[in-house]
């Protein structure tokens, strides 16, 4: 079946770095395009980035370019997200999402907390 999981959440300082991974089963991995998201508490989900099926193209989210960067490795099914120069305000829950033209596939989600 299906599956998108998340790893590599966990507790930062500000100014710290995380990588999270998003290991992809169960469909086409090299066909579709894949998305970071971000849910912080009480507010809505929203687009971090996305990265186009083979990986030419990136979009970012206007108030993270420059710290974060998606990247993605077909041959290993996994989608990548480096964040950089963490900040509280990034603390929240990270989802990845695959999308084609008819169907999409969340994660689970993973925990960052950014805190002294």
């Amino acid at each position: 079946q299906v599956q998108l999981v998340e790893s590599g959440g966990g507790l930062v300082q500000p100014g710290g770095s995380l990588r999270l991974s998003c290991a992809a089963s169960g469909f086409p991995f090299w066909s579709y395009a894949m998305s970071w998201y971000r849910q912080a508490p009480g507010k809505e989900r929203e687009l971090v980035a996305t990265i186009t099926s083979t990986g030419g193209r990136t979009n970012y989210a206007d108030s993270l370019k420059g710290r974060f960067t998606i990247s993605r490795d077909n041959a290993k099914n996994t989608v990548y997200l480096q964040m950089n120069s963490l900040k509280a305000e990034d603390t929240a829950v990270y989802y990845c999402r695959a999308q084609s033209t008819l169907v999409e596939y969340w994660g689970q989600g993973t925990q960052v907390t950014v805190s002294s």
